[in-house]
């Protein structure tokens, strides 16, 4: 058992990503037992940016906890919030990060926040600018729902769905790129590969030329860029839009053959398909993967929920 500590930002604050799988996978055989743990605790989750799985499965977890939750789109349900230091608030931001965040802080045990890149100034996006700026101002525990750069909220969701399924005791992992219509983040393809690094896999991935991830989150894993090459003898198949890193936040051509269909499938070791959702069909990823029977998309999407429950459950045990 672990606890952990002050924040849920990104890979780097779980001692043993293994091991926290494994908390979500238990909590799966009696969701409510540990319902006293949150009672008369309240959670706030910030949404900057739209949701729908983040939204309801943290909602859901916290209420299995027993807490309370309210929830708040901000600049919708609340002021328009400034976040540069020293600014001359004459324009339309009516509320400075410094008072807003500490009043929230004063209602909240737990704060989630949901905050998107720019996509446009890659230097700040990827300081975690917006996030930063609440960790500053708050008193209480951040839980990560997306920020600019990674989503560990699905990243150890998707762990949780491979260890449940897998049938090696150390699977390929294929995390490949996908056809979109929009420039998308890399916060979900950021995040899958660092934490496929800090477990248990063999991570490959595979894009066209001009799509590397930074790095600091590709780290170990073979870079591949022929799609069918990569596919073979997959275990899991992981399919994301992410846009240029190098030429921050564009496009760099349709590539519309990478789309992954039955037959791509047919590449692997019998793998199993997954996506984040939402998912473009037919675009990103064919119908005869989607609605097939070795697709995990909904039972990933239900593994929000425990995933979630899992990190809310060793942030309040460490209060």
């Amino acid at each position: 058992m672990f606890s952990i500590m002050k924040n849920f930002l990104n890979v780097h604050d779980v001692p043993d990503v293994e091991a926290l799988a494994q908390q979500a996978i238990a909590l799966k055989q009696d969701r409510f037992a540990h319902e006293q743990l949150g009672k008369n605790k309240t959670m706030v989750l910030l949404f900057l940016n739209a949701s729908l799985r983040t939204r309801i499965s943290t909602q859901k977890a916290a209420h299995n906890l027993g807490m309370k939750t309210i929830v708040l789109n901000l600049g919708q349900d609340s002021w328009n919030m400034e976040y540069e230091d020293g600014a001359v608030m004459n324009g339309n931001t009516a509320e400075h990060i410094k008072e807003g965040a500490a009043v929230i802080s004063e209602y909240a045990d737990i704060i989630g926040i949901r905050a998107f890149p720019t996509l446009t100034d890659r230097d700040r996006d990827y300081s975690e600018y917006v996030l930063h700026k609440f960790l500053e101002n708050v008193k209480a525990p951040i839980v990560n729902m997306e920020s600019a750069t990674v989503h560990p909220l699905q990243s150890l969701t998707d762990l949780v769905t491979i260890r449940e399924h897998t049938r090696k005791a150390r699977p390929k992992v294929v995390l490949t790129w996908a056809p979109h219509i929009r420039a998308l983040p890399q916060c979900v393809s950021n995040s899958f590969a660092e934490w496929m690094n800090a477990a248990d896999v063999e991570l490959t991935i595979t894009h066209p030329e001009g799509y590397e991830l930074a790095e600091q989150f590709s780290g170990n894993a073979t870079i591949e860029y022929n799609q069918d090459k990569a596919l073979e003898g997959a275990d899991f198949v992981y399919a994301k839009n992410w846009s240029s890193y190098r030429q921050y936040g564009q496009l760099l051509g349709q590539h519309d053959d990478w789309m992954i269909t039955d037959q791509k499938m047919q590449l692997t070791d019998k793998a199993y398909f997954m996506h984040c959702l939402p998912t473009r069909r037919n675009l990103e990823i064919a119908d005869d993967v989607l609605d097939s029977d070795y697709s995990l998309v909904i039972k990933e999407a239900a593994n929000r929920e425990f995933a979630a429950q899992a990190v809310l459950k060793n942030i309040l045990e460490s209060l």
